[in-house]
Order: C-alpha cells, then structure tokens, then sequence
C-alpha cells in the first residue's frame, strides 16, 4: 500500500541511481523523487521542503541555491527576520514564481484581528512577493500587541494579548478572498486546539506545522491530523540537531542526553542498506509517513544531500524506525510563553524557565 500511495503523489524521477542493499548483496536502484501531497484545498504541497529559521546572512544565497537544486518549498517566518533575504534569494534562483510554494507566519504580536492584514501585507513586501502559498499562525499563543515581538514586562514575564486564537483565525479565513493567500495553516497546536478552530471556524487548516522527528513521532496525533485531512509539514525533522535547543534557556534536559540523529545506530545500519546517510533516512522516514519536511541548511553540500532524500524506504524499515520514539519534544517554550502548549500531546514533562529571545 506505501509503495501505491507514494506513486499517486509522486510527479516523476529526477535523478536515478544504482545502489547495492548491503543487507542482501541484491542490486537495486534508488530513484530520487519530487513527491507532491494533495492539500484539502485541492492545491499540493512538496514532500521535501526548505527552512530558513536563523542564519540571516546566509538565507539568500541558500535560497537561491537551493531553487536552482530543485526544492521547490520555502518556509520561513515574521520573527526569522529573514522574509527579505528569502525574497532576494527567489529572485536571485530564477526560478519562476508560480513553481514555488512559499510559506510564511504570522507572530504572535500581529494576532489581534485588526492587526492580521497589516502583518500579511508587511510579510509579502518583505518577500516582494503578491502572495503567498501558506500562511500559517505560529503558535496559538497571543501576545499583547504592538511593534514589540516579545512583550515583557519589568520582571521578563510575557505579556499576553486579550483576544483569542480562533479570532486570529477568523480574521485570517478573510484574507483568502484577497488572493495574496492561497491556504491557511496552524503551527504549534495541540489536538484539542485545532478541534476548536474545526467547531468554531468555517475554514479548517490545511497544514499543521509541528516537530515530528524519529525521537519524536506522535503517531497517535498524526493519524488523527491524517483523519482529518491536514498535512503535516515537519520542523526540526533532524531532531535536537540544531544547537539551538540546546544553547536557549528553557531548553529540557532531554535535548542535551539525546544522541544527534548522525550518531543512530539503527538509522546508520538502515542507511548502509540504501547507501545513504542518517540524515537521509531520517527525512525520508517522514516523507515515506506522508509528511512534509524542512530541514534547514546553508552548507552547499548538505543541501545537495537534503535534496536526494524523497526515495522510498521499505516498510518494514520504516516500522524498525518506531522503536526509537523517545518522545523527545525539544522546542517547548511554554514557560516563557505563560501558555502550556501541547496539553493533549506528547513529551511536555520537563518544561523549563527561560528567555526564548
């Protein structure tokens, strides 16, 4: 059945290549794919996506570069600070428009429903774009609102807004009739919160964005997204790699004890088999679960390797990958946030006080 779906989505080989199962000594061949799923708006998304959180210098360049390799998914964010940089980078690739999907978010401090179409039309002159493919509310936490992004008062504790998540919803359901966007999405969200946006909202999400990794596989509430037809785009999909989650302040004592995914023995031995390296594995284990990713980089060589990542692993490889779920959430800023994200969720033990910015 995976190898059926995965030819329904798949637009064609890019790149064929011969490999050797090292468990077996059988020839075979690993063809690079260009995966596209179906979104509820009737739109599709690619498989294998580009993220762009940090590295501000870098981003055109890797934008750039990255389009002229063959990704044709960019995400990035208002509180990046790089939404100019990746509009520069587009440019640069040559590559047309109406090729790329380009998502964005909204931050928390533009939630209030006055502010939505300002924040929209602030992200698509920084982009120097007239839409954008996905917009998505980063978290469903509000902040007060103002030009401050991370509100604080005199002790550092977060000052939170006084409207709602479904009423940023609302108001963004309203923007899709300007066609500066073509989908809506969430990001960040517990189980229980994207129910109410189903209940209360007349436009449900496309997209949840969310950390899905294999020391992190909430399986259980990706079948429930899958059930209800929102995709799921990965973040962090490598894991803790990034020191990110370990250099901030509320990070958990999980993301400093848990092994980097380049150090998994299971996916070492699964990528001898393939011919490719743990990083490879680990993205397309999520692909292969019928999910987005997008690792970042701006090392030309790693976004080479990214890029010949969408193949098809075999099942029974994909369900040896279970085993290492540790339910390791690393990115919970609940603390600093004054919100409990994920409630309903996975690994929310260990949360930490600390300045996320």
């Amino acid at each position: 059945m995976l190898r059926s779906a995965f030819r329904a989505v798949t637009r064609g080989a890019t790149l064929a290549v011969p490999r050797t199962s090292f468990s077996s000594q059988i020839a075979r061949t690993i063809t690079t794919r260009a995966t596209q799923f179906p979104l509820n708006t009737g739109g599709r998304i690619p498989a294998l996506g580009f993220g762009t959180f940090q590295d501000a210098d870098a981003q055109e360049d890797a934008v750039s570069q990255c389009l002229k390799a063959g990704f044709r998914l960019i995400d990035t964010a208002q509180v990046y600070n790089v939404e100019k940089e990746v509009g520069r980078g587009l440019k640069k690739s040559g590559v047309p428009r109406e090729e790329v999907f380009l998502a964005t978010k909204l931050w928390c401090n533009t939630f209030h429903p006055d502010d939505v179409p300002a924040a929209l039309d602030a992200s698509l002159e920084a982009l120097d774009t007239p839409y954008v493919d996905l917009l998505l509310m980063h978290y469903p936490v509000v902040f007060q609102r103002g030009e401050e992004r991370f509100p604080r008062d005199a002790s550092g504790k977060m000052l939170l807004g006084k409207t709602t998540f479904v009423d940023t919803w609302k108001a963004m359901e309203k923007l899709l009739e300007s066609g500066k966007v073509k989908a809506l999405g969430v990001s960040n969200f517990s189980q229980g919160e994207i129910q109410k946006l189903l209940d209360e909202c007349s436009v449900p999400p496309a997209v949840h964005q969310m950390e899905v990794h294999p020391y992190l596989q909430q399986q259980a509430f990706n079948g429930w997204l899958k059930e209800k037809k929102i995709h799921v785009i990965q973040f962090s999909p490598l894991g803790n790699m990034n020191p990110f989650y370990r250099q901030t302040g509320w990070s958990k004592d999980i993301a400093h004890t848990t092994p980097p995914i380049t150090e998994s023995p299971l996916l070492l031995e699964i990528g001898k088999k393939y011919n490719k390296t743990p990083v490879q594995i680990a993205l397309a284990w999520g692909i292969n679960n019928g999910r987005s990713v997008i690792p970042k980089s701006v090392v030309d060589w790693q976004i080479e390797q990214n890029l010949e990542a969408d193949f098809e692993l075999e099942a029974a490889d994909i369900e040896r990958i279970s085993v290492m779920d540790q339910k390791a959430r690393f990115n919970d800023p609940s603390a600093d946030y004054q919100y409990r994200l994920y409630s309903d969720l996975e690994g929310i033990e260990g949360t930490k006080e600390g300045f996320t910015h």
